[in-house]
């Protein structure tokens, strides 16, 4: 549809929906001229916690008449069990997370929205985590969870990935080791205590180009904007200048400080 609606000469998108509802937009509209507006009208809706348009629909039309175009990258999935590559705005998650929306009980996301994607992670503890191999920046690295993020917010509630901006045209790749499940109350607890950089078993960098591999016969599953997407191999890439959107004047000032070293902090291997 949003393509259908460039071709017939529309000058601008908006959208009312969840997260992956816009990426579906996204998809449509890349390397479009055309600007995309967003409203938050789903589960997380993690984009407009990111562009702080407000939380309410009513919120974000007034901040709407009040934002200005900015050219953004976004991401571009490839996989060998995706019949072409899907593009996304916000980020890529590997393992773990991508197994919580693989086995998502939907009945209980459309009565209880968030609730369901936290039910669906307590009820991996206990379960051994299944590892793959992670590529980046000429480095080999092994995680049960990795997340090639473009924006801080992760889930509407949480930071995980602390200094990227959708103005820069990288990821911010957080990797999370270790097979155990029980493992992860631990890098929960540095999430919400914004205390991830420097804990045991996590590394975080900087990369334009991430791939994705199983080290076993395990299934690794990886999902785009919160939305299932595939199983690996599979890697994500930047796609400079992509995308014209929406954001509140003040967006380019809230950028976090850049970070230069495509490694900027890298934990000890347990």
């Amino acid at each position: 549809m949003a393509r259908g609606a460039i071709e017939r000469g529309a000058e601008l998108i908006l959208v009312a929906g969840g997260d992956g509802t816009i990426n579906e937009v996204v998809n449509g509209m890349v390397n479009s001229d055309v600007p995309l507006g967003v409203l938050p009208a789903g589960t997380a809706n993690v984009l407009a916690c990111e562009l702080r348009l407000g939380k309410t629909l009513e919120n974000s039309v007034q901040a709407l008449g009040r934002c200005v175009q900015e050219r953004v990258a976004v991401g571009k999935l490839s996989s060998t069990s995706m019949d072409h590559p899907r593009y996304f705005l916000l980020m890529a998650g590997t393992g773990l997370d991508a197994d919580i929306v693989f086995d998502l009980n939907h009945g209980l996301k459309d009565a209880f929205g968030k609730v369901a994607y936290y039910v669906g992670g307590f009820s991996k503890l206990g379960r051994r985590l299944p590892e793959f191999n992670v590529e980046a920046e000429g480095r080999q690295y092994r995680a049960s969870f990795a997340l090639a993020s473009r924006v801080r917010n992760y889930g509407g509630d949480l930071e995980i990935a602390p200094t990227i901006s959708l103005l820069d045209d990288q990821f911010e790749l957080v990797l999370f080791e270790g097979t155990s499940s029980f493992r992860y109350l631990k890098y929960m607890i540095g999430v919400c205590t914004s205390r991830l950089c420097g804990m045991r078993g996590v590394t975080i960098l900087r990369t334009r180009k991430v791939s994705f591999s199983p080290s076993d016969s395990s299934l690794i599953h990886v999902q785009v904007d919160g939305e299932y997407a595939g199983i690996a191999p599979a890697s994500v890439e930047i796609v400079p200048n992509a995308l014209t959107l929406l954001v509140p004047p003040d967006f380019r000032a809230r950028r976090p400080i850049a970070v230069t070293d495509s490694a900027w902090t890298t934990s000890p291997t347990p």
